[in-house]
């Protein structure tokens, strides 16, 4: 979506214009690497979460592209939620079929979720933990677009932190299994205004994202010990918050990048299982 520089993302009306506008070309492109007629099933995220009330306009462009393929071709239509694509695509990657029928926990952090989830597959999801005001992905851009990136910023922010060479030991606010990150676009501006360098800087978000995500995750696993922990979302594509918490959480499942901040894939895998299980 072309987000001007300085932007932190779109209004929801030019949101579902851009989607619309691209879709067509998309397919156009689709058709070109892969034959069309062999689709047996079309897979589409509707919502942002499956809970009454969520809602966001830009999804139905997608949705009225999936409903017309679908109809078109007389073939299955299944629909699902963006962060059910999410869980099911790290689910995925992780290369356990069995994660789809046994409880885990699915840490979904994005631009929209910082939610810690008790997870059966990807149909019955209970929201344990959450951020009480902004979100992880939200907190990276605003950094990255304060520092002159383009929006969103994360692949930037992770690229300029791993260039730090300095300690950097993070100030967060968790409570149980749930956290504050309001404070952290404060402090990183006051980093700035210091004189810290945006390296430093950088480095000092993504290490509270991840000190922040360490401790949601302990407080759960107190409740429900032994269940695997799996992190999702495209704010945990990011290798300096991977390091961090693999060091000090032994056993946590990271994904590919490509499944963390792709959930196409997770809607996909959702709509073959759905077809092909019944």
């Amino acid at each position: 979506m072309p987000v001007k520089q300085g932007q932190l993302g779109l209004r929801q009306s030019d949101a579902l214009f851009h989607h619309t506008a691209a879709l067509p070309e998309l397919l156009s492109q689709l058709a070109q690497q892969v034959d069309l007629s062999r689709i047996q099933a079309v897979g589409v995220s509707t919502r942002p979460r499956p809970v009454d009330g969520s809602y966001m306009p830009c999804f139905l462009a997608g949705r009225s592209a999936a409903v017309a393929f679908a109809a078109a071709r007389g073939i299955p239509l299944v629909e699902s939620t963006h962060q059910q694509g999410h869980i099911a695509a790290a689910l995925f990657a992780t290369g356990e079929e069995n994660l789809f029928e046994r409880s885990c926990l699915v840490f979904h952090v994005s631009g929209g979720t910082t939610d810690l989830l008790l997870c059966e597959g990807y149909g019955s999801i209970r929201c344990i933990g959450t951020s009480s005001d902004l979100y992880a992905g939200q907190a990276v851009d605003r950094v990255g677009v304060k520092l002159g990136f383009d929006f969103p910023a994360g692949a930037m922010v992770s690229e300029l932190a791993a260039r730090c060479s300095e300690t950097v030991r993070p100030k967060v606010s968790v409570k149980g299994s749930s956290c504050s990150l309001s404070g952290l676009e404060n402090q990183c501006n006051r980093l700035l205004e210091q004189g810290k360098s945006a390296e430093y800087v950088c480095r000092y978000c993504l290490n509270c994202v991840a000190e922040t995500a360490l401790r949601m995750v302990k407080a759960a696993l107190e409740e429900h010990p032994g269940l695997l922990v799996v992190f999702a979302g495209g704010v945990m594509s990011s290798q300096i918050i991977r390091e961090y918490v693999t060091w000090r959480l032994p056993g946590a499942h990271f994904v590919p990048g490509k499944f963390s901040s792709d959930n196409a894939i997770g809607v996909a895998c959702i709509a073959a299982r759905e077809v092909i299980h019944g």
